[in-house]
């Protein structure tokens, strides 16, 4: 098992991050192990609403409140593919995995169950995810291109997604203002 466990967490990007994909992002980490990580981005908006996607899927009809939710970008890796983060429950969707804090569904069950309004009230529909492979997340991390801190669900299920970054930093301690976008060691 590696020696950090990122489970739980959010990988916030430094102001120096390349990749477009996550440029300014902040990521929450469902599972970290030896294998690699697993996760999505929960503060980048796609231009999609539920009422689209459950449309797509044949689901109808579609709640009025719940169909007007955001659908956001989860990350680069099968971005075609729905994937719905909400709070862990006592009921058991198919296709989900967890982590005792948090969960990420797959299957349609759970569309459907919020196509009609039901389902969890916290929730992120995301489009793809974000998904590291062994030993590339501490890579990353040790050429300083993330902060990390331990997640808090009200900044995941915040309705405001521009301010999720700025929130993240402040558990941190840190004012983005005054952030330098090259890390160092010590």
């Amino acid at each position: 098992m590696t020696e950090m466990n990122l489970s739980h967490h959010f990988l916030i990007a430094m102001p120096s991050m390349a990749d477009p994909q996550f440029a300014g992002t902040v990521s929450y980490i469902l599972q970290h192990d030896d294998k690699g990580a697993m996760g999505v981005i929960i503060n980048r908006l796609s231009p999609y609403r539920l009422a689209e996607i459950c449309q797509s899927a044949q689901i109808n009809p579609v709640d009025s409140v719940k169909g007007e939710h955001s659908v956001h970008h989860g990350g680069p890796v099968s971005a075609e593919q729905g994937f719905v983060l909400h709070r862990f429950s006592e009921r058991a969707w198919q296709g989900s995995v967890d982590n005792g804090n948090l969960s990420l569904t797959t299957s349609q069950d759970i569309l459907h169950a919020l196509a009609l309004g039901e389902g969890p009230s916290d929730f992120l529909f995301c489009l793809g995810y974000s998904g590291w492979s062994e030993g590339q997340l501490e890579d990353e991390l040790r050429q300083n291109a993330w902060l990390t801190v331990a997640a808090d669900n009200d900044i995941i299920f915040a309705s405001d997604d521009s301010s999720k970054y700025q929130r993240a930093l402040a558990l941190l301690g840190i004012d983005l203002a005054a952030l330098s976008g090259h890390g160092g060691q010590a």
